[in-house]
């Protein structure tokens, strides 16, 4: 059993710099996969968000939030607005397309006249 000691003892000293390698491999996949997790650029999403002059630094985590939300929110509008081109029976989504859905969606009520 003293045998079994000692030889975990020696590898817990060249674990350190293999652990290391391993945490930062594993945070490089992890980097990978949030960006196979959304569509739009996380660099631009950082970038229009920096253009507020009241933010100085912006966590990576409420870079990849923004950006996911902001995916669904563009999604959810597009399923409305191909409802409402559906029912009309047409096959193109057309500007007022997604305006009628601004106007009888109460959750998209918001944005109104902003397509104007």
């Amino acid at each position: 059993m003293a045998n079994f000691e000692e030889e975990g003892s020696v590898s817990d000293k060249e674990n350190p710099q293999d652990f290391q390698e391993e945490v930062e491999n594993n945070a490089r996949i992890d980097e990978e996969q949030k960006e196979k997790l959304v569509k739009l650029p996380l660099g631009r999403i950082k970038t229009i968000i920096k253009m507020d002059p009241e933010v100085n630094m912006v966590n990576q985590e409420a870079v990849f939030l923004i950006t996911k939300s902001t995916e669904l929110f563009i999604d959810s509008l597009a399923k409305e607005s191909y409802k409402y081109t559906a029912q009309m029976k047409k096959k193109t989504i057309q500007k007022r397309d997604v305006e009628s859905v601004i106007n009888n969606v109460d959750a998209l009520v918001f944005l109104e006249g902003m397509l104007d």
